[in-house]
């Protein structure tokens, strides 16, 4: 496998903190959604804990809430938010890629597709100087490749994961989206809320 956090660090330096829009699952969620991967990781695969869990929209690479009015982003994508209904996201596909483990999901198109672009939208119509890095499709990190990548087995956490003998699916509601800074140490994601915008309906 390849470090993940080398791989960003060409983009998205240790330390810096870059706005990212997410979907972030309750607490419950995360913790149904990893409950059946932990202990699966070996050295070189750092897990993301409960608090950490987020499905991302956009990563706003190089911008700050220093760089933007963050109030005028928020109310310009809570205008598109108001006429968005709240959805459900099932998570039930695991998959181990070049640098990481992560579960993807579904409907990905309109629903998920539609918010992207929008909040791709709205952050690029700030004005501000940065590199949009919008998701295709919706998917959650369970564990990113670190020190030691090189000598994680592919093959053996796959085999690890046909012997899970449960249902491996999750679900999401979706009744809001989440503003927050985020940046990494080199080995795990941190992040500080800056804001959430309600959907249609969504109780605070």
């Amino acid at each position: 496998m390849e470090n993940f956090f080398e791989r960003v660090g060409r983009f998205w330096p240790a330390g810096r903190r870059d706005l990212h829009w997410h979907i972030l699952p309750t607490p419950d969620e995360a913790a149904a959604l990893i409950a059946p991967y932990r202990g699966l990781f070996p050295r070189g695969l750092e897990s993301v804990p409960v608090s950490g869990v987020h499905c991302t929209l956009l990563h706003a690479i190089g911008l700050s809430t220093a760089d933007i009015d963050t109030d005028a982003l928020i109310k310009d994508v809570a205008g598109y938010t108001r006429t968005v209904s709240p959805f459900t996201l099932t998570f039930d596909r695991p998959a181990v890629g070049n640098a990481g483990m992560e579960i993807g999901g579904w409907p990905g198109r309109h629903a998920f597709t539609g918010i992207v672009d929008a909040v791709t939208q709205a952050t690029t119509r700030t004005g501000a100087d940065f590199r949009a890095s919008p998701s295709h499709y919706p998917h959650l990190s369970l564990a990113y490749a670190s020190r030691g990548a090189e000598g994680v087995d592919a093959v053996a956490i796959r085999t690890a994961l046909s012997a899970i003998e449960q249902t491996l699916s999750g679900t999401v509601f979706v009744d809001r989206l989440h503003l927050v800074e985020q940046w990494h140490d080199g080995a795990h994601i941190m992040r500080n809320p800056v804001a959430q915008v309600p959907f249609a309906g969504a109780t605070t």
